[in-house]
Formats: C-alpha cells, sequence, structure tokens
C-alpha cells in the first residue's frame, strides 16, 4: 500500500527562485554536451571559464502516483556558446500525454516546445507569463536576457522524464542572438 502524502511547505523566494530549506539539482555547462551546435564554442567555454553553471531546479519530492502534483522552480542563468542562449536540456515526459505549466516568476526568454510529428512552438517569458506546454511537447526554457530566467512549473508527479531522446535527437529550431536580435532556426544538426 503507498503510504499518503502528507501536507508539507517549501519555501521559494519570488525574486530568484532559490530555496533556503531544499538542495537544488545544478546542471553545469559541460553536462550539456551535444546540446549546443557550435562544438568548438562549448568546449572553449567549459575549459575558459571552469564549467559555468546554466541553470539549476528544485523538484518537490512527492510519491510519483497519479493523483499528485509535482512542482519546483528552474533557474536558468543569462549566457551564450556561441550564439546560442543559455538553455535547459529539455525533455519530453516517460507518459507523453502529459501537460505542463510554467509561471514566468523574473527574468525573459522563451519556451521552446516540439512534438514527436515534428510540429513546433516558441512562447515568450515574461515576469507574470504562464506557458502552458501542451501533451506530447517536449520542452526546453531559453534565457534571452542579462538577468536570471525564473520559472516555477507544475505537472502529474507520475509523468517522469525522457531526457534521451533530446540526447540523440536534439531540437529542430535553435534559438540565437543575430546582429543583437533574438532569432529561431532551424538545427543545422537536427537528426
Amino acid at each position: 500500500m503507498i503510504e499518503p502524502v502528507k501536507a508539507l511547505n517549501i519555501d521559494f523566494n519570488l525574486a530568484t527562485g532559490l530555496s533556503t530549506t531544499r538542495e537544488s539539482t545544478k546542471r553545469q555547462l559541460s553536462r550539456m554536451k551535444g546540446m549546443y551546435y557550435d562544438e568548438q564554442a562549448f568546449d572553449e567555454k567549459v575549459a575558459k571559464e571552469n564549467d559555468p553553471l546554466i541553470y539549476e531546479f528544485y523538484e518537490l519530492e512527492v510519491p510519483q502516483t497519479e493523483g499528485d502534483i509535482l512542482f519546483g522552480t528552474s533557474i536558468v542563468y543569462p549566457g551564450k556558446v556561441g550564439n546560442e542562449y543559455y538553455m535547459t536540456k529539455g525533455h519530453f515526459h516517460t507518459i507523453l500525454e502529459t501537460g505542463e505549466v510554467y509561471y514566468c516568476l523574473s527574468g525573459n526568454g522563451y519556451m521552446l516546445m516540439e512534438n514527436p510529428e515534428g510540429d513546433w512552438q516558441i512562447e515568450k517569458f515574461a515576469p507574470g507569463q504562464a506557458v502552458y506546454v501542451p501533451p506530447r511537447y517536449a520542452h526546453r526554457s531559453i534565457n534571452t536576457g542579462d538577468q536570471p530566467l525564473v520559472t516555477f512549473f507544475s505537472f502529474r508527479a507520475d509523468a517522469g522524464h525522457d531526457y534521451g531522446t533530446i540526447e540523440t535527437k536534439g531540437y529542430r529550431k535553435l534559438v540565437v542572438e543575430k546582429d543583437g536580435n533574438t532569432e529561431v532556426i532551424d538545427n543545422p544538426k537536427w537528426a
């Protein structure tokens, strides 16, 4: 028998997304190998900048059952690899028919989404805006600003994460800086 979940409380700073009571999961740049198009710029940045922190996130630990809701915050730091903005690795949910909501607390950026059939969407993040990620869509947060992009997310706790598909295939689109503007381009490496 599954033990019922008890009520709990967790703190998240509204400006930084950080918690004073929980440890975050941290993603250094080296853990993003293969995610950026410009591999030479990637290798140089890892070496020259001592493997910078790209993003971190907090996930509330609840039982992974159908009736529970997982939530937390994600903090994507500002920066670029070549002309590509810092971003999360991105994932599908293991239960593909799972939607997810992200609410932007601070910073600016985009949510890049695509489904297995090849449809893609991109939605802007700005403070006070929520982005709904539909079921069947892989999704990644991208920081296009000069401050941390902080979002609060929530989805069904048993949905799981499929990072492997993105690690193998990548995304069809890239979000880059070109002539001082943010642009979405085709990923030349997409397989």
